[in-house]
């Protein structure tokens, strides 16, 4: 479904550009509203509660009811209703930003981007004033980012000894911060694993508590039988 939302936005392009042909910009209409039709209706059909679903989900019925190829041909409201389709987009984004945000929360992920992005602006703004070969701020911005990546184009080179030394210096933060982003992007998928053992491991620990509860009332009921026996 993201790369349906993703189309919606290629497609609103190519469509305002005259890059595609109508009929294929509309064949691409239905593919797309049938998409999220198909998805708003397996969804609803494996939950329980599908009133409460779809009253909460109720922006998905809005674009499906507004979005009807349809009503695009015939209505003079053609480009409002047009407009629908990068609502879809912006909801698609709304469910994954609670993932995003548990991702960027845990392990400091977030933090460690913050402090690459301004390490970034100043880096390229540094290496703008001391290297006059660089050019203006954005190409140090571009130099910077390239470098920190370690993917090194060559487009914006240093010349001066000034800012080699400088560039050694953050093709080293450029290192250390792949590292620390690849190792916290590991620690969260392994953590997510551990979790899901760990639940698994205190379900596991309440059914044997309750099983050796039952098993002692049942002692203790076989005790009493027979006690009144003898």
């Amino acid at each position: 479904m993201l790369g349906v939302a993703l189309w919606i936005v290629l497609q609103w392009y190519l469509v305002a550009t005259d890059a595609i042909l109508p009929v294929l910009a509309r064949i691409a209409d239905w593919v797309v509203w049938l998409a999220f039709l198909l998805e708003t209706w397996v969804l609803t059909a494996r939950v329980d509660h599908k009133r409460a679903y779809l009253l909460g989900n109720w922006l998905n019925l809005a674009i499906i009811i507004g979005g009807f190829p349809l009503f695009w041909e015939y209505s003079p409201l053609i480009g409002l209703l047009r407009g629908f389709r990068l609502l879809l987009v912006l909801a698609l984004l709304a469910r994954m930003s609670k993932s995003a945000r548990k991702l960027l929360s845990q392990h400091k992920l977030g933090t460690t981007l913050i402090v690459a992005f301004f390490a970034m602006l100043l880096s390229g703004i540094v290496m703008s004033r001391i290297d006059p070969s660089v050019g203006n701020v954005w190409d140090g911005m571009w130099w910077a980012w390239v470098t920190m990546a370690t993917v090194g184009y060559g487009d914006v080179v240093p010349h001066t000894g000034a800012g080699r030394l400088f560039a050694s210096l953050v093709v080293l933060f450029g290192v250390v911060l792949i590292s620390m982003l690849t190792a916290n992007l590991a620690a969260f998928f392994i953590g997510s694993d551990v979790e899901k053992i760990e639940a698994e491991e205190k379900e596991s620990d309440r059914l044997l508590k309750d099983i050796s509860a039952r098993l002692a009332r049942i002692e203790q009921m076989l005790e009493a039988q027979q006690d009144k026996r003898d």
